[in-house]
């Protein structure tokens, strides 16, 4: 087909989907209720209408049922449910369901069909894909397979992480499958995407999904595969003697406890009392497992998860999640170890936190040092290396064998091309985009680390992937998916050096590490601010306010966690090169009342598919949409993270114009925090230092504990600190 007509691709629900897959009565539940916790009343407004249209808790149905008598475990988005969006209780929820279906050695099925990461959660949403990546890895590595059918449709950061790591890979006729929705290339860019590329038939046509599959065919080929993979494994277990889907009403499918079932190993818990008061919830702790100990340990500018005072002017609030979790189980036949002792340093002296849009305009400055001037500055015995080793190349990633601060490493980075010098710091740059070629690449430099035992260290500093033909043909949300499994897993230390901007899926690929080192202005986002801005309110023009409601500085990132120490970008201060004053940071401000999650009225809805572009209105105050979709009538429903990216140069792209800046709040020319561009050099040989300091404790670290560590690390993402 040449393109993707909405109107034809069928839309059955997860519980249709369910009862199409599974042998009649054999669906059994694993869902415990989700309390909605958030204190924005918008978001609450969207929870409330969600759960009333659809009869379930949350985006996401977990549990398992027999398939021609083999037990399968099953996960499938709820489309109507805020557009399948994935936020952290949906993706804790997804996580448990992977771990029980490891330990109870289920093949597994899932069958996503989602907008992506939920934007009202910000960029700690945005951290459960590595989550359940790293679940999934740990399925596959347990010997188990894997199965994946894509339904219409299928974008952003679900397709970039566990929608694209089965074993074998289906997908609905005339799915929309796409790493970003066309509506918000034509929104950002003026133009509609290239037709025809986005579809199941098409990436099956260049070797990205395996077959294309009606519904009525999925149980039947399931069962095919499964005789095969499971290697003639036995087909019979306990009883599965509960009612059918729905049984157990508007929180979500579940059954009844069966007596004969082996107990699962990471079972949820209840609810575990009210939300904390700065960052995203999700579900209670697994049964019989205590919290595990932070990883990461305490460091120089580590400061208390929670507002110990008055939010400081500048910070934005940190998106409230729908639920409250406690600590995650530890993977099994690990232990939780501590990170390298911090390197020694004065007390945090409490510096100024800037706000959202002073970094963002900070890091896109043409003077700001990128990677190259880091390895010119703060490395020696430097070698470059080209490409894939298989025949591509690309720009966008720069590799290198170095010695940083005096250690010897693997260093991969996105080669960050300074804006003209007559271009302003209003937009995302131009930068170079990254494409597949740049991330399979990077996982070159990443085989190559944990060939030698050589430390790896990776340098975050993009405007966004390439949004292109070429991206998507190529494989673009897979291979980010692949560098997400291969960084939880790599035997090698690993530390990640957020040097400055941190947009989508090209800067969630290298993030995934031992250690987090982050310069002041630095910032991580699903997807660039400018983008955002257009799924929620149609406009670029509220960039900056969306970033702020995101949680995307430094200072907010070291709050959940993800982030383990700031570097202070001033030459003057921190000699030492610890990075501190985030005591200050972790008070969270106000940048944006209005919310991430607004609603935009009666009359405002564009469509349900408004982001995946299919356009498809569900029609009076329904509502759900992914990004700025909503039914007419119905309250916004902005929830996902495509229109990650710039678009790509090269043949059959759109060259690398940046999109319509933002142009809301602006601060001025000069930052009222200092930024590296001032003295990039002085500030660049403090953080070669510090770099080489870290490197060396990871590497002196025993191997089994620091891997072990990293897995409890991003298995607690989004949760209570």
């Amino acid at each position: 087909m040449t393109g993707t007509n909405s109107s034809r691709v069928s839309r059955a629900s997860a519980r249709e989907l369910i009862e199409a897959v599974v042998d009649p009565g054999s669906w059994y539940g694993w869902d415990e209720p989700v309390e909605i916790t958030t204190d924005d009343p918008d978001y609450r407004a969207d929870l409330e209408r969600a759960r009333e249209r659809t009869g379930l808790d949350e985006s996401v149905i977990t549990g398992e049922g027999r398939i021609e008598g083999r037990r399968v475990a099953l996960v499938a988005c709820e489309f109507r449910f805020l557009a399948g969006s994935i936020g952290v209780a949906a993706g804790e929820r997804l996580v448990r369901a992977v771990e029980r279906a490891t330990a109870e050695r289920l093949p597994l099925l899932a069958a996503p069909a989602s907008g992506g990461t939920r934007m009202q959660e910000g960029t700690v949403a945005f951290l459960q894909m590595v989550k359940v990546a790293a679940a999934i890895t740990d399925h596959k590595a347990a010997g188990l397979p894997y199965l994946v059918h894509l339904r219409h449709p299928t974008t952003g950061g679900v397709l970039a992480s566990w929608g694209s790591l089965g074993h074998v890979t289906a997908a609905e006729p005339g799915a929309l499958i796409g790493f970003m929705g066309p509506r918000v290339h034509e929104a950002l860019y003026g133009e509609e995407f290239p037709p025809g590329v986005q579809n199941a038939e098409n990436l099956m046509n260049h070797g990205l999904i395996d077959a294309v599959l009606p519904l009525s065919r999925l149980s039947g080929v399931a069962a095919r595969v499964l005789r095969v993979l499971c290697a003639g494994g036995p087909v019979s277990g306990p009883a599965a003697s509960v009612g059918p889907v729905g049984v157990s009403g508007a929180a979500g499918v579940s059954g009844a406890a069966d007596p004969a079932r082996p107990a699962a190993s990471a079972g949820p818990a209840a609810s575990a009392g009210p939300a904390a008061s700065a960052g995203p919830a999700g579900l209670s702790g697994a049964a019989g497992v205590s919290g595990a100990a932070d990883p990461a340990g305490p460091t120089i500018s580590a400061g208390p998860a929670t507002p110990a005072g008055p939010a400081t002017p500048a910070g934005p609030a940190t998106p409230a999640g729908p639920a409250t979790p406690t600590g995650p189980a530890t993977p099994a036949g690990v232990s939780a170890a501590p990170a390298p002792a911090p390197i020694p340093g004065p007390p945090a002296a409490g510096p100024r936190v800037p706000g959202a849009e002073e970094s963002i305009r900070a890091s896109r400055r043409a003077e700001r040092p990128g990677v190259r001037d880091l390895l010119r500055v703060a490395a020696e015995d430097v070698s470059p290396l080209s490409g894939t080793g298989a025949g591509e190349h690309d720009p966008g990633l720069l590799l290198a064998l170095a010695r940083v601060g005096g250690t010897p490493c693997v260093v991969l980075g996105h080669n960050r091309r300074s804006a003209r010098k007559d271009e302003t710091a209003d937009g995302p740059g131009e930068g170079q985009a990254l494409g597949p070629a740049g991330l399979r690449t990077a996982r070159r430099g990443m085989r190559i680390a944990a060939e030698l035992g050589l430390p790896l260290l990776t340098v975050i500093d993009t405007a966004g992937a390439a949004l292109s033909r070429e991206a998507e043909e190529g494989g673009l949300a897979g291979e980010i998916a692949r560098c997400l499994a291969d960084m939880v897993t790599l035997p090698a230390p690993t530390l990640c050096l957020l040097l400055g901007q941190g947009a989508g899926g090209a800067a969630l690929a290298l993030l995934p590490a031992d250690r987090v080192v982050a310069a002041r202005h630095a910032w991580l986002s699903p997807l660039p601010p400018e983008g955002a801005s257009a799924i929620l309110h149609r406009t670029t023009e509220r960039a900056y306010e969306v970033a702020a409601r995101q949680g995307v500085r430094s200072a907010d990132l070291l709050a959940q966690g993800i982030v383990d120490r700031i570097v202070e970008e001033d030459a003057a201060e921190d000699e030492n090169g610890t990075g501190d004053g985030d005591r200050d940071a972790i008070g969270i401000g106000t940048e944006d009342e209005n919310g991430t999650g607004d609603a935009i009225g009666a009359g405002d809805g564009i469509g349900t598919e408004d982001e995946n572009g299919t356009g498809d209105a569900i029609g009076v105050g329904d509502g759900t949409g992914t990004g700025d979709a909503i039914g007419a009538g119905g309250a916004s429903q902005a929830v996902v993270s495509q229109g990650e990216g710039t678009p790509q140069s090269g043949s059959g792209s759109r060259g690398e114009r940046a999109p319509r800046s933002a142009g809301a709040s602006r601060v001025g020319d000069a930052s009222l925090t200092p930024d590296a561009s001032h003295a990039p050099d002085a500030f660049l040989s403090r953080l070669g230092r510090l770099l080489g300091a870290e490197l060396a404790a990871l590497r002196a670290q025993d191997p089994d504990e620091r891997l072990a560590a990293r897995r409890v690390r991003h298995r607690r993402i989004g949760l209570p600190r």
